[in-house]
């Protein structure tokens, strides 16, 4: 709560207030360890080490990483330290027990035509300029794809996605097999069930996180224009080209062999041992 929302993780007189009574009670009877994500949870995380607390904070704290015992953030943040680790992409929970629960949950997607191509739609940010002219291009390329392979389509729109570029996809696909899902109108969410039946992926250039739990499978990933993400976003999408574990979209999908990246356990596994636990 202001004002030391306002400036956090910065830290001003009285700051033990700043996340009301259930905090104040977990500072006088502080826990062994403490995770926290994002600018606001590493105030809190300061505020817990100064009582005894071990604590990790995920995400570049934008402060001296010596205010917490470990910083894990990802490497196109260019964040470095002996008490930084750093990983490729995002922390999620996709892996193999994941993906066979939502294989097994949405069964029903093995009856979908072969190839399962898996859109995931995001919009427009200040580092990546995804508009109508950009889902342009992405369909046209796509169109192409269908025209000389068939096979269904399941399209996911997410919280950035324009109105009208939901609608350009429902109409361009309308006769296309699959599922499009952009709010709750369609139902329930079928993101798990998506990542889980993909046999390749097209994603929009502007989520690291998309882009991340689509290479935690097994299937190809194509990135529609890559070359539009500017910043840290642009410097992830190229370290993964270099990899070889993601590729620009083009007129054919050109497909290869692709191992799933998976850092969360990594980066756990790292964070136990650092801390002695």
């Amino acid at each position: 709560m202001p004002p030391w929302s306002w400036l956090a993780p910065r830290r001003l007189p009285g700051a033990g207030s700043a996340f009301g009574p259930d905090f104040e009670a977990a500072l006088a009877s502080p826990p062994a360890l403490a995770v926290g994500c994002g600018r606001r949870a590493a105030l809190a995380t300061r505020l817990l080490r100064d009582r005894g607390t071990r604590v990790v904070q995920v995400l570049h704290p934008r402060l001296d990483t010596g205010h917490w015992d470990l910083v894990v953030a990802p490497e196109h943040d260019g964040l470095s330290g002996p008490n930084v680790i750093t990983l490729c992409g995002s922390l999620h929970p996709v892996d193999g027990a994941w993906l066979d629960s939502a294989r097994a949950q949405y069964a029903h997607f093995a009856n979908l035509p072969s190839p399962r191509t898996v859109v995931l739609l995001g919009g427009r940010t200040s580092a990546v300029r995804f508009d109508r002219g950009a889902f342009e291009v992405m369909a046209a390329k796509l169109e192409h794809w269908l025209a000389t392979e068939g096979g269904s389509l399941i399209v996911l729109g997410s919280r950035r996605t324009p109105a009208l570029i939901a609608r350009l996809a429902r109409s361009y696909w309308a006769d296309t097999p699959g599922l499009r899902w952009f709010d709750d109108s369609d139902g329930a969410n079928p993101y798990a069930g998506a990542l889980a039946w993909a046999d390749r992926f097209v994603v929009s250039p502007d989520s690291v996180n998309m882009v991340s739990e689509a290479c935690a499978t097994a299937a190809p990933v194509y990135v529609a224009e890559p070359g539009r993400a500017t910043g840290r976003v642009r410097a992830y999408l190229d370290n993964m080209l270099r990899r070889g574990r993601i590729r620009a979209q083009g007129r054919h999908p050109e497909p290869y062999t692709a191992a799933p990246l998976r850092e969360t356990s990594r980066v756990a596994m790292l964070v136990l041992d650092r801390l002695g636990f």
